[in-house]
């Protein structure tokens, strides 16, 4: 017997729907995409790998990867917490710290790149004592890792949260009455309900942590080989003509950014088959 479908579309409709959609996704993601690629490799493999032999370069490469290798870490801590405490427990402010964790999506990062550099920056509200005992955080690693935090810090904590609420918390309240204590519940019931979607928002808030431009590039100075992220080493290469190494370096970030979305991919297949199989 056959399945009813859920629309009323005849099937002309239907695949020019698919069709006008597949349109889009060419020209808006897929074009542009090869594009760069094709413009990376147009002077061959050799201008490439040079590209990414300059000290410039290089470091930039190592300051993405360590800023994001702090980032993550610290979203995943935030994100666990506050996903448990908004859904595990009711209580008085939990809408506005609800409104809190979506702050990062609404407001621009160049803004909040700027509230970093009025709070830690020469002339900011904290500049002097900062000064005083020789602390750097604006032009510094601080800044650009508290830049990528604050941008990114959502993506752990918005995964987790609807998950947790449509889990319940009966397995929980199940360990209480037999005894576990609060680390036990946490470790042994709550990490496995949860590791898949856990996993799910590090790989979406490591793919934002490594591309971040707009907060970074306030607070960072752009010091060419010192405190450029390779986003920030692309546009001034770019700016100074070095197309080819810009693209190859582009390139570099968009091919971390398919590695992420294949990763993605596989978890929500592996979720989806975990899923079913559990009904």
């Amino acid at each position: 017997m056959s399945r009813p479908s859920a629309t009323t579309e005849s099937g002309p409709v239907r695949w020019l729907l698919i069709g006008l959609a597949f349109v889009a996704l060419s020209l808006f993601l897929l074009l542009p995409l090869a594009a760069v690629f094709v413009e990376a490799l147009r002077q061959g493999w050799d201008v490439f790998i040079k590209a990414f032999s300059d000290k410039a370069a290089a470091s930039a490469i190592k300051l993405t990867l360590l800023s994001a290798a702090i980032a993550v870490p610290l979203n995943t801590i935030f994100g666990v917490a506050a996903a448990w405490l908004v859904t595990k427990f009711r209580f008085k402010g939990r809408s506005f710290l609800i409104s809190l964790i979506d702050l990062p999506f609404a407001v621009s990062p160049v803004i909040a790149g700027l509230v970093f550099v009025l709070l830690f920056g020469a002339r900011g509200w904290f500049g002097p004592f900062l000064q005083e005992h020789d602390i750097r955080i604006i032009f510094a690693l601080p800044g650009i890792v508290l830049a990528t935090v604050f941008v990114t810090f959502p993506f752990v904590a918005r995964e987790l949260i609807p998950l947790m609420e449509s889990q319940g918390s009966d397995q929980e309240e199940a360990a209480v009455t037999l005894g576990a204590g609060g680390w036990q519940i946490f470790w042994r019931v709550t990490v496995p309900n949860i590791k898949w979607g856990l996993l799910y928002g590090i790989l979406l808030c490591n793919a934002r942590a490594m591309g971040e431009f707009g907060a970074v590039s306030v607070v960072s100075g752009h010091i060419r080989g010192k405190t450029n992220t390779l986003p920030l080493h692309v546009e001034v290469l770019y700016n100074e003509y070095h197309f080819s190494a810009a693209f190859a370096c582009a390139a570099l970030l968009a091919l971390l950014a398919l590695v992420t979305l294949g990763l993605k991919t596989a978890v929500e297949h592996f979720t989806g088959h975990t899923t079913k199989g559990r009904h």
